[in-house]
């Protein structure tokens, strides 16, 4: 089993962080140019709900496995169509605080199967092209 993993640190504290990215159908922190819902009308911290996002020509669905406001956290996993050539992929985005600083240490990290000779290649795609973008869109966002 591959692990792809990326954190860093927000200037904003891990409540202001997470009140931001906590609802599992707003996408929209993310920096991606995306339509993002919840599918059958589930809000947005349901957990066994269905996220669509359709982006340009791609479609993808996400399923809500867990969502935890005194964790700060959520974990989600792909629904089929995969768009990705990874098995069992799920993943946990998590926000807790730096007590020394009063800031937010995020961390984002995914688990998923795929051919062996892959593992590098899509471990970098979700560290890099993934969590580190979107991380970065979050960032902007906060210091708008």
């Amino acid at each position: 089993m591959a692990r792809a993993y990326f954190s860093t640190v927000m200037g904003k504290s891990a409540d202001a962080v997470w009140s931001e990215i906590r609802s599992f159908d707003d996408y929209e922190w993310a920096g991606t140019v995306s339509e993002t819902a919840m599918e059958d009308g589930r809000p947005g911290d349901a957990v066994g709900g269905v996220r669509r996002i359709v982006a340009a020509d791609r479609q993808m669905r996400q399923r809500l496995l867990a969502h935890s406001d005194v964790d700060r956290s959520y974990t989600y996993e792909f629904c089929d169509p995969n768009p990705y050539p990874v098995r069992d992929y799920r993943a946990t985005l998590r926000v807790t605080p730096v007590t020394d600083t009063g800031q937010a240490f995020v961390e984002w990290w995914a688990t998923f199967d795929c051919a062996e000779h892959e593992i590098d290649k899509w471990t970098k795609h979700f560290e890099q092209t993934g969590f580190a973008t979107w991380l970065g869109s979050l960032r902007t966002r906060l210091q708008a």
